[in-house]
């Protein structure tokens, strides 16, 4: 399997998986995918089904992810997913399913050491990481931005690796007490926090800036946590995977014969549904992807216009995490969407978007055939929405759920007409992130984990930082 950018020709040869594992961004600013898609039958997935039930999920893990990664031994790569899946790390069983209400289903992927669904890819990128670089006897500079669970989950997931130092930027007040805690408290000399004036878009800049200096990238030999790195995608990819072959197996034991689930993701930056479309792709039985944003619809004009129109600047909004107004794994769709044309791409991206601050593909035949070929729909969340999805799914189901899960949820339920057999909607975090939220709707703080208790109260790490180039390269520079 070899990989190319979303804005290359199609005459360009192709990298290795630990080749753009390390490099995070394409050297032409476009983004890495497979030359592509693996193929999944039915019968594959139906061996997969007794593998999960036998041996769990690492061993489908890893069995995903040699579709997509050729130049790691299967034995390295098979004990890289056992390390990474632990049920230490995850509990067990990982990424268990719970049903809800109106043939909806959660998969529940926030078990992991920072309570949100970007463990399940972090915990995976930090072994691969450690692993290649010993491989290769170097070191690794990871230039990340977060708007409120990225920086925490890669934190955790890299403190304490051989030769790896992480600069993780976050929009200063943006996040929740508690993602900034989790954050600023880890006191760590590999693990710089920088905290900039303005919002999550102002941070992904910057990195985007950064990299793009390739004399820098190269002396520093700077890499991506972001999901603009393919390693994140494809980790998550197997979920989809997971929770598909969990939800099929429970609906057969329960006598309900299911040929297809769909999928509802809350996503703002493109990157978690992103993975769900690369698994469509492959094969796997979904009827659509269901597509959730906040106040910050990007996105959700886009599927429902055929426009995409960047904002000046996200709405603070009470599921953070989606405060995003220009989603960066979007690029990858759109070169799918246009038949893997990376001119177009490259028009789109580095010209008229820059330019005009939008672009539009309403009049095409490809945005014409979206639903059919590629399955999405979408629809936009509250907060007043959020608040009664969290509440009313307590009511009904005795289940408390965070803001960005509630997205999620309440698009489903206004979609539920529009797509065959059950839901499964993707967990984000758990509800102690975002207590204030959850505090407003039920009355009263969520369940806390024993890890997290006090955690607010810790010293904290932090610098802040205008939205200056320059000046963090000088800060990466004085650091390493």
């Amino acid at each position: 399997m070899r990989y190319v950018s979303t804005r290359s020709s199609s005459d360009v040869t192709g990298l290795p998986f630990c080749d753009i594992l390390l490099d995070g961004l394409a050297p032409d600013g476009g983004l890495y995918l497979p030359e592509h898609y693996p193929t999944l039958t039915a019968e594959t997935l139906a061996q997969w089904r007794s593998l999960l039930a036998s041996e769990g999920y690492a061993a489908v893990a890893f069995e995903v992810l040699r579709l997509f990664v050729d130049d790691i031994p299967d034995a390295d790569l098979r004990a890289i997913c056992e390390r990474a899946y632990a049920v230490e790390v995850f509990g067990d069983p990982v990424v268990p399913v719970a049903p809800l209400s109106d043939g909806i289903w959660l998969a529940k992927l926030s078990e992991g050491p920072t309570a949100a669904f970007k463990d399940m890819a972090m915990q995976l990128l930090g072994q691969l990481f450690e692993y290649e670089l010993g491989r290769r006897n170097q070191t690794l500079t990871i230039l990340g931005a977060t708007s409120g669970d990225t920086g925490s989950a890669a934190e955790y997931a890299m403190r304490g690796r051989r030769g790896i130092t992480v600069f993780m930027l976050s929009p200063q007040g943006r996040m929740s007490p508690f993602q900034q805690a989790q954050m600023f408290s880890l006191d760590d000399p590999h693990i710089v926090n920088l905290a900039v004036e303005g919002v999550f878009d102002d941070c992904q800049d910057l990195v985007k800036t950064v990299m793009g200096d390739a004399a820098f990238k190269a002396a520093h030999n700077l890499g991506a946590v972001n999901s603009i790195n393919w390693g994140r995608v494809v980790a998550q990819v197997v979920y989809y995977v997971v929770s598909y072959l969990r939800v099929m197996t429970a609906l057969d034991a329960a006598g309900e014969t299911v040929t297809r689930v769909s999928f509802a993701v809350p996503t703002g930056n493109f990157g978690n549904i992103c993975a769900a479309h690369v698994a469509r792709e492959m094969g796997l039985p979904v009827d659509a992807l269901i597509l959730a944003t906040n106040e910050n619809n990007v996105l959700d004009e886009f599927f429902r216009t055929g426009v995409y129109r960047v904002r000046a600047g996200a709405e603070e909004t009470s599921s953070p995490s989606m405060d995003i107004s220009k989603a960066s794994n979007f690029e990858r769709f759109v070169y799918d969407l246009l038949g893997r044309d990376g001119a177009r791409v490259a028009e789109l991206f580095t010209r008229q978007l820059p330019e005009q601050g939008f672009f539009d593909l309403s009049g095409t035949p490809e945005f014409a055939g979206i639903r059919q070929r590629y399955g999405f729909i979408s629809g936009t969340s509250t907060h007043a929405d959020r608040v009664a999805t969290i509440r009313a799914v307590d009511a009904a189901d005795g289940v408390v759920i965070d803001p960005h899960t509630a997205d999620a949820v309440k698009v489903a339920h206004d979609l539920r007409a529009s797509v065959a057999g059950p839901i499964i909607a993707t967990e984000t975090a758990l509800p102690v992130k975002f207590s204030a939220t959850i505090v407003e709707a039920l009355g009263h703080e969520p369940a806390r984990p024993d890890a997290f208790v006090g955690i607010e109260d810790l010293p904290r790490q932090v610098t802040d930082i205008p939205a200056d180039a320059d000046l963090l390269k000088r800060i990466i520079d004085d650091h390493t």
